[in-house]
């Protein structure tokens, strides 16, 4: 969250200025170096005798680092060794990462990540962002005025209801914006400075943390209606006061409000919620990947999503405008969309049009596209879906493990030469199914991206990566574009951009044996293809003046932060 006393000059530049003390110099994870701290430091700081005496390189002690990560036994050990790391020495902490990222990624973001805001309040160490409860309704704007935030350019926000696939985890949510901004400084480099988590403290609904002695969070039941619109008003208000060309990222909020609130306030400031839109972003582009191996034409997709909440419907949204460019009608390429939902299909008749929300409504199936079907029931099932309609496509964002059953992959491998199945559901232990199993399931003809990693598979005979469809290969971009060509709205047709960028990159152009996306290790490389390609959207869509590629590549290129040590020296 920053300093806990801003320094002379932000700690972007090659030498920093401070008065800080030694104690605090070292206190200050954005100053503090550990043993790297040079001679010439040292005795200008004060900190001779309270470090060790040799003076070791930033790759040294990233070494160190990694030699500590791996001889512990779990990734939920190494999610906390880091936290602490992050929250004393951040250049270090982001050495280590963006060194070692394809290691990393699964444990400070999907699956540990989960763990983390289960146990959020039993690791707690020290404060990181910032915690706005509604008993501190009214004060929002004296809290944020603290002159640390002067420096803030992107901001990720939760209220923990909707923590991936885990639910209500209230103030332990903070694990995701945490998360996101690390993610944002690794892959798309936003200086770690510039960044600030957030979580929105409006109570939990869980009762086993509401019972837990050391929950951290306001013990009360969630505030809903409009008092909990109210609150988030005044949050935003606050925040477009205080940064008025801020980047706001919504982050697992609850479907009820996760569309709502971005519809409510995508033209006040550049915002977006990566549930929706980053989530749409990623699966999109994975599946434009696709079509270059299975040669199915976008406009002859037929997908079947199982969840009908802001992510699924998000995803239909995006591909189904991809769709219309590519020459359906909106309303023909609608119908090429089989949303599937606890109760089962979403059709005309039989869903209570009354109980959804406005984004949910576009994709009920009319009641004439299942006259004829075969089905066991009025309101047809998952395998109903799958038999009659013979989708192309299977997304799974319900957060129901196992949901995707030997029988219905195997009915739909039954219609279809080259499957496409994305199992979205984050962490690990909720995906809809396992890679191995969709493999056995369809003799190895499956197309396979998942929320989660998951160890390689067994294809032709060889060791076969499985995709990893995380948003991580989107919103890193979308934000150093906005932040460095100050972009002033964030709209679904810079997602669309961001998706085809993203297959621009898949290695499955050149060759369909190959990966649908680019490794882990290239999240940097994708991050800035990404940005550019959202750039020159919003340059087409008149947000920005048009300006040359290079100097495009070059404003883009000057926002990514490298972890590298400066020279701190104290203000005279």
């Amino acid at each position: 969250m920053g300093s806990k006393f801003p320094p002379v000059d932000m700690p972007i530049d090659a030498k920093v200025k401070t008065r800080l003390t030694e104690q605090d110099i070292l206190a200050d994870p954005l100053l503090n170096k550990g043993t790297a701290f040079t001679e010439e430091e040292r005795a200008e700081l004060g900190l001779h005798g309270l470090l060790p005496p040799n003076v070791m390189t930033l790759e040294e002690q990233v070494s160190r680092r990694m030699e500590a990560l791996r001889g512990l036994p779990t990734d939920f050990d190494r999610y906390v060794m880091l936290r602490e790391l992050q929250d004393s020495n951040e250049t270090l902490y982001y050495a280590v990462i963006t060194q070692h990222i394809e290691e990393m990624l699964p444990v400070i973001y999907t699956p540990t990540v989960g763990a983390g805001c289960q146990r959020f309040s039993h690791i707690y160490r020290k404060p990181r962002g910032l915690f706005l409860s509604y008993p501190h309704k009214g004060l929002i704007r004296k809290i944020l005025a603290n002159p640390r935030f002067d420096n803030i350019e992107a901001i990720v926000v939760t209220d923990g209801e909707r923590i991936l696939g885990l639910g209500d985890q209230g103030a332990g949510g903070m694990g995701i914006p945490i998360g996101k901004m690390a993610l944002y400084t690794a892959c798309g480099g936003l200086h770690p400075a510039t960044t600030l988590p957030i979580t929105l403290d409006v109570g939990t609904d869980n009762q086993e943390l509401l019972a837990d002695p050391l929950y951290i969070g306001w013990r009360h039941a969630r505030i809903r209606g409009a008092e909990y619109d109210e609150f988030i008003d005044e949050f935003v208000s606050a925040v477009k006061e205080r940064w008025p060309h801020v980047l706001l990222q919504w982050e697992d909020f609850a479907k009820n409000n996760a569309s709502r609130l971005l519809e409510k306030y995508r033209d006040t400031l550049c915002t977006f919620n990566d549930d929706v839109q980053g989530t749409a972003a990623v699966a999109s582009g994975t599946l434009l990947a696709a079509i270059n191996v299975t040669g199915v034409p976008v406009t002859e997709q037929r997908v079947v999503i199982l969840g009908g909440g802001s992510a699924g419907c998000g995803i239909a949204s995006l591909i189904q405008n991809i769709m219309v460019e590519a020459g359906l009608s909106a309303e023909e390429a609608a119908s090429r969309f089989y949303v599937v939902g606890r109760a089962g299909l979403m059709i005309e008749g039989k869903t209570d049009l009354a109980k959804l929300e406005p984004f949910q409504r576009r994709y009920v199936q009319k009641a004439t596209a299942i006259e004829g079907w075969d089905k066991e029931n009025d309101q047809p099932s998952m395998m109903d879906v799958i038999k009659n309609a013979k989708p192309t496509v299977l997304i799974g964002v319900s957060g129901q493990a196992g949901s995707f059953t030997e029988a219905m992959v195997r009915e739909m491998a039954k219609h279809v030469a080259r499957p496409v199945i994305f199992p979205l559901s984050n962490p690990t232990a909720n995906s809809e199914a396992r890679p191995a199993d969709l493999m056995a399931w369809t003799e190895g003809r499956v197309i396979i991206g998942t929320g989660s990693p998951f160890p390689p598979i067994e294809r032709n005979g060889r060791a076969f990566k499985v995709d990893q469809t995380n948003n991580s290969y989107i919103f890193p971009g979308v934000g150093a574009a906005a932040l460095a060509l100050k972009i002033p709205r964030i709209t679904d047709r810079l997602f669309m951009a961001a998706a085809k960028s993203l297959a621009e990159l898949s290695p499955a152009r050149a060759d369909a044996e190959a990966n649908l996306l680019p490794p882990v290790c290239k999240l940097r490389d994708v991050a800035r293809a990404v940005a550019i390609g959202v750039g020159k959207q919003a340059i087409a869509d008149g947000q920005i003046a048009p300006i040359s590629d290079a100097e495009m590549a070059a404003k883009i290129d000057a926002k990514m932060w490298e972890p590298v040590y400066p020279h701190v020296f104290l203000a005279k």
